[in-house]
């Protein structure tokens, strides 16, 4: 049996009709929303100009050897890596699985039976087998564009998730760096800590001997184990303190808890004088969390044409070829049936359902645009603040480091002087008390210039020239 077209038309003349038809994609074409650039970075020192320090790979920043190795490390085994890895897959696979509908749908079919004919037919009483195998195709054209739009949002999901990806790279990166440093200014807090109390510990035995032999009194000696005890209360704390921040350490490498390599100390760690941040409209390009709010918003762009063409007519193409035998071994030489045809699907009452959708599309289209746009506002905020705490944290170390040298001046002065008769034991004890905090606030000034140099490499998109295959690599490629 044959089935035709029962239009006059025909096939190739309706495919050449339906491709004529096929410009009429419906939906709106994407433009990135205009939004306010400055014409520098607010804190910017220097003129505008297009060199940054987010040119540099993270290896060329961070010059410590440990902290390299450590970086390496956590971006080949780190947790959020992996996580973005997969989600990145899934992205792909949903990608493809959109992109399948462009092309037929081909499925097999074979059908079997044994039957008896009824008394009433013209065989009553006969019996047997019978064979069928149908090959069936189906396609949809996609003559508003609602396939085509599916397809855009779908890509668009997918490079929105490896922009993601590179964001996981860039956090785990500063997240590294950030924490490193912090176990490095604990490392000086306890060195300071250990040599305060040594010092504290010989003012007490000074004044305990001096007791002894009767030329100081017993509140002197109190006042200095006081003192003493205070110090070496902070020793254990900090010894505590630097085990968590290793464990945490050894969690962003995706390791189980343990010692943590060191490299430099924490005065020694690289600061460069100056930070170019380029030019603010660079930032667009050069920040991954920016690049994938774009990507979501053209998604949500192409969401708005699939729930456009969805008031149009679904228009699609069918086929079918089988072969009929009543046993399997005469199946080829059998009869052969084939039909193809068209058909056309039109919404007609939807209870204002398609309206809704198109309504919520555009509702989440908008909810985007803000996004982004607060994500561009925000960029330019964070690498502003970065900007100026880099550089007035630098006045504050500098001031820091001039109490600290006073203050160990006066302790040094104090000690002589009391040992000479020439002040009391309160001018000693005042003098060493004030340079351990003065010691410890100038460990905390140099943490933050580092901390905020990571900031500022976040913020400003570091290492977006690099590769997905480059992220992990040590300086000059080598592990």
């Amino acid at each position: 049996m044959i089935q035709r077209l029962s239009s006059s038309l025909s096939v190739p003349a309706v495919l050449v009709v339906l491709a004529v038809l096929s410009a009429c994609v419906t939906g709106p074409q994407y433009q990135r929303p205009a939004v306010t650039v400055p014409e520098q970075h607010r804190g910017q020192v220097t003129s505008a100009e297009a060199a940054s320090l987010a040119d540099q790979a993270w290896w060329e920043v961070f010059r410590d050897d440990a902290l390299k190795g450590l970086i390496a490390e956590a971006l080949k085994n780190g947790y959020d890596v992996r996580l973005a890895a997969w989600r990145v897959e899934e992205a792909r696979a949903n990608a493809g699985i959109v992109n399948a509908q462009r092309f037929p749908a081909i499925q097999g079919q074979v059908e079997a039976g044994y039957g008896r004919q009824s008394q009433f037919s013209s065989s009553p009483g006969a019996q047997g087998a019978l064979v069928q195998l149908n090959v069936n195709a189906a396609w949809e054209f996609d003559l508003f564009g609602r396939i085509r739009h599916l397809n855009e949002a779908a890509l668009a999901e997918y490079l929105a998730s490896e922009e993601a990806r590179r964001g996981v790279f860039l956090s785990l990166v500063s997240e590294v760096a950030t924490s490193y440093f912090q176990l490095r200014e604990l490392d000086l807090q306890l060195e300071i800590a250990k040599r305060s109390s040594a010092d504290f510990q010989e003012t007490f035995d000074l004044f305990n001997r001096r007791l002894q032999g009767g030329a100081a009194s017993a509140l002197e000696t109190a006042s200095a184990e006081a003192s003493l005890a205070s110090t070496a209360a902070n020793i254990p704390d900090l010894e505590r303190q630097i085990v968590a921040q290793e464990n945490r350490l050894a969690f962003l490498l995706g390791r189980n808890p343990g010692p943590i390599p060191r490299g430099a100390v924490l005065n020694d760690q690289f600061l460069p004088p100056a930070v170019p941040p380029g030019l603010p409209s660079d930032l667009l390009q050069r920040r991954p969390d920016l690049r994938q709010a774009e990507q979501s918003l053209i998604a949500a762009n192409a969401n708005v044409g699939v729930a456009n063409a969805d008031f149009f007519p679904r228009i699609s193409l069918t086929g079918a070829l089988g072969l009929v035998s009543p046993q399997v071994s005469q199946l080829f030489p059998a009869g052969r049936t084939w039909t193809i045809g068209g058909g056309l699907l039109s919404p007609l009452f939807q209870g204002q359902r398609l309206r809704e959708q198109y309504r919520a599309a555009v509702a989440r289209w908008e909810q985007a645009r803000v996004e982004y746009e607060q994500s561009v506002t925000n960029a330019f905020g964070e690498v502003s603040t970065a900007l100026v705490a880099y550089q007035k944290l630098a006045d504050v170390e500098r001031e820091r480091a001039r109490a600290v040298a006073a203050d160990r001046q006066a302790a040094q002065i104090s000690n002589t002087r009391y040992v000479a008769g020439l002040s009391s034991y309160l001018e000693v004890l005042q003098a060493q008390q004030n340079l351990y905090p003065a010691e410890n606030l100038l460990a905390q000034a140099r943490y933050n210039r580092l901390a905020t140099l990571v900031q500022l490499y976040r913020a400003l998109g570091g290492g977006w020239k690099l590769g997905d295959a480059e992220w992990p690599a040590a300086a000059g490629g080598t592990k």
